[in-house]
């Protein structure tokens, strides 16, 4: 997909990823750019729509608005759709980028497990129920689904992040297999750590840094690139999918040789009460 003329609706706007992909995209000239976030986001969103308006940095000035969105909540990504609607028409392409991480075992909270499940999955189900119908009924649109590598191999000191990224491709396959005939394309983007406060300060980041990280700009790049070859698997890190296939070939052997490498990285989690 070409981005230019399109409404772009990207959530998890004020930082990191979501910052890199708007700013990227107003390259593209696109006709509006729609920024989500939480309600406590607001000034940080504020200060990128009038960056992005103004131009700047080889960007054209590009129309944004802001609008305070709780991802985990179907009522709000519902008003999020709305405000874009009544701005600039339709939604073209919708980022469901927003993420959060909480190391842990199966011992993790419930709470931790029931909001990562929310932000992670059900997210990108009430992204799916507000706009694939309309770009079912014009024949085309996109969906950009954040999951992560962790949902192709797996987060070794999070389990909440690795299941519900693995949910995170599973209904991404889903999508573009049931929409894909009807002119929807669906991506997933997959990449491992990239250079943003997600990472930083985290006990477990240097699992997810073994291969490198990757500056928010390069993923972004990277994921024009993958749009425009409408690749279902957007890989910033390209190992991954070396990673995927011989997990793929030999399932025992992938998951001794992650035994081993998490005992070196003494990335193991507290196995919980016995």
């Amino acid at each position: 997909m070409k981005l230019a003329d399109r409404c772009i609706v990207v959530t998890g706007a004020a930082s990191g990823i979501g910052r890199a992909l708007a700013l990227r995209f107003a390259r593209e000239r696109p006709r509006g750019l729609v920024l989500a976030d939480l309600p406590r986001q607001h000034d940080a969103l504020r200060v990128l729509a009038a960056a992005l308006e103004a131009g700047g940095d080889g960007r054209p000035p590009v129309p944004a608005i802001v609008v305070p969105t709780d991802v985990a909540d179907e009522a709000s990504i519902r008003a999020l759709v709305v405000a874009a609607d009544a701005r600039f028409g339709h939604v073209d392409v919708f980022c469901s980028n927003a993420g959060i991480i909480r190391d842990g075992s199966e011992h993790a909270p419930d709470a931790d497990w029931d909001l990562s499940w929310r932000v992670h999955v059900m997210a990108h189900v009430f992204a799916a129920r507000a706009v694939a119908p309309g770009m079912r009924a014009r024949g085309e649109g996109y969906l950009l689904n954040t999951a992560s590598a962790a949902g192709l191999i797996t987060s070794l000191p999070s389990a909440t992040y690795a299941v519900t990224k693995h949910a995170a491709v599973a209904l991404a396959e889903w999508l573009a297999i049931q929409h894909g005939d009807a002119g929807v394309r669906v991506s997933v983007l997959c990449p491992q750590a990239v250079d943003t406060p997600m990472i930083q300060d985290r006990a477990g980041a240097a699992a997810a840094a073994n291969d490198g990280v990757i500056s928010a700009e390069a993923l972004a790049d990277c994921v024009v690139d993958g749009m425009d070859a409408e690749s279902f698997l957007i890989l910033p890190h390209p190992q991954v999918l070396d990673y995927f296939r011989r997990k793929g070939s030999d399932y025992d052997r992938w998951l001794g040789g992650m035994r081993r490498f998490a005992r070196q990285l003494g990335s193991l989690p507290d196995p919980g009460p016995r």
